[in-house]
């Protein structure tokens, strides 16, 4: 018998339980939560749920994988967003800023005052490999990936630009996202250059750090 259709049972179920995540949370706060509640209104039984997930914090980071995604595409790739001439760059964060306003209800519920430290603390992790992956060598093949972690060497400066950016969002959540992705974007991104610089992380959001150069101070 192939294994196709049993892939196609476990797709479903793991939809079918993200999905009932997804509603739920619009209804009620993450820690109100049970599995009990996802299970009734993914139509699975208990036993389902574990063979797939280990709790609710485990199943709230699998159901926002795409929406991740999508802030993890639009986090500044470190070395690539700084120009070479000295100029001051155009902010590249309104992007970001512009998807966490389309998806802040579910940003909130996840991430928020009443969501889940774990989740943030992995979406924290997906950040800073993306950070660090962009701070390699241009020509290289990405050696990491957002789900083996364990690869990825100590990097002080992808922890600072993601510790830095995912602070940035839970504030600008917490305060019902005040202003324009782009006003917020204009007015941060400077503060952020300036932060890094002002650390002194080796390599922060140095261009040069991806050629193998001596860096050059960001100013």
């Amino acid at each position: 018998m192939p294994a196709h259709p049993v892939d196609v049972r476990v797709r479903r179920s793991r939809t079918a339980l993200e999905t009932a995540l997804r509603e739920l949370v619009a209804e009620r706060d993450l820690a109100q939560l049970s599995v009990s509640d996802i299970t009734r209104r993914a139509g699975v039984t208990r036993s389902t749920f574990y063979e797939h997930y280990s709790d609710v914090h485990e199943l709230a980071a699998a159901a926002c994988t795409s929406m991740f995604d999508g802030l993890v595409a639009a986090t500044p790739a470190a070395g690539r967003d700084l120009p070479r001439d000295g100029r001051s760059p155009d902010s590249p964060l309104p992007k970001l800023f512009a998807h966490v306003a389309e998806h802040a209800a579910l940003y909130r519920a996840v991430i928020g005052r009443d969501g889940s430290a774990r989740v943030i603390n992995h979406l924290l992790q997906r950040i800073a490999i993306a950070v660090h992956v962009s701070r390699g060598p241009a020509e290289a093949v990405p050696p990491t990936h957002a789900d083996d972690p364990a690869v990825i060497p100590h990097d002080p400066a992808a922890a600072f630009v993601a510790g830095a950016l995912l602070g940035i969002v839970l504030d600008w959540l917490h305060h019902d996202c005040p202003g324009t992705p782009e006003q917020l974007g204009a007015t941060v991104w400077p503060q952020l250059l300036a932060g890094t610089a002002a650390a002194g992380v080796p390599g922060g959001l140095d261009p040069d750090r991806r050629t193998g150069t001596a860096p050059t101070p960001v100013v």
